[in-house]
């Protein structure tokens, strides 16, 4: 990672600084810093690259994540956290052994099928699911969306660093209002992104190299997570969530060819 360029960093701090946001509340902005750390990476190091930008990635994400959690640690419903991380963490492990047999190139069509699905599955929850969810939901089903969600964020997590959106449909479904959804997918994050570290060094996309660059995104991804409630307030958030998912529509159509 010693090629990147003035442009690189720009790109990247631009990505920590989304990714900020996102965790400080915007909505669809930290989706976007996916696509952006893997279009870094790739133009730098080729198809490796976009294995390389999941590992780079983290380490920005837990310092966002751990701002979020001071700002919304007191919202957080731990009940439905509790039913989501055992499953969640479930599919993290499946992830692990599923990407220890990935190449790059593979890697790359399944994060360019992970970022369209999780398109179709923002656009499918704000369209189709207030149509058709109920208002109460029972025990049993409770559950059965904790099981289902939970494996699939699990595996979009550690592929990806994607889990975003099938954690808000989770947690959507149960029908959190704002602030309890915000303190619960805060604390889901930090407590999710904490774990996978391991996972990653095992794997070999943290590294000492990889954390000399992640380290200095800090600033930008503590930054947009301080801003994020501001902006949040101000933000034209139709056009904002257009341009977002224009983006990764673009990058996932990319990247599977």
């Amino acid at each position: 990672m010693a090629d990147l360029s003035f442009w690189h960093w720009f790109a990247l701090a631009l990505g920590a600084w989304l990714t900020g946001l996102g965790k400080g509340g915007v909505p669809g902005a930290g989706i976007v810093t996916v696509a952006i750390f893997a279009w870094v990476l790739e133009s730098i190091e080729g198809a490796k690259g976009v294995s390389l930008s999941v590992g780079l990635l983290l380490p920005v994400l837990v310092a966002a994540d751990v701002v979020a959690v001071v700002i919304y640690r007191r919202y957080a419903d731990w009940g439905h956290l509790f039913r989501l991380l055992p499953w969640t963490f479930l599919g993290i492990v499946g992830g692990y052994y599923f990407f220890k047999e990935l190449s790059g190139d593979w890697l790359k069509v399944i994060i360019g099928i992970i970022l369209l699905s999780m398109t179709a599955l923002h656009f499918g929850k704000r369209y189709l699911l207030p149509r058709h969810a109920q208002s109460e939901k029972s025990p049993k089903i409770v559950f059965l969306w904790g099981v289902s969600l939970g494996l699939l964020a699990g595996g979009a997590t550690m592929l990806a660093n994607a889990a975003g959106p099938v954690a808000a449909l989770f947690l959507i479904v149960m029908r959190l209002p704002k602030y309890a959804f915000l303190g619960t997918s805060a604390w889901l994050f930090l407590i999710v992104n904490v774990s996978k570290i391991p996972f990653m060094v095992d794997l070999e996309i943290i590294s000492f190299q990889s954390m000399d660059v992640s380290w200095k995104l800090f600033f930008p991804a503590v930054l947009g997570a301080c801003m994020g409630p501001w902006v949040a307030r101000r933000l034209n958030q139709t056009m904002f969530e257009a341009l977002v998912w224009v983006f990764i529509v673009v990058t996932g159509v990319k990247f599977l060819f």
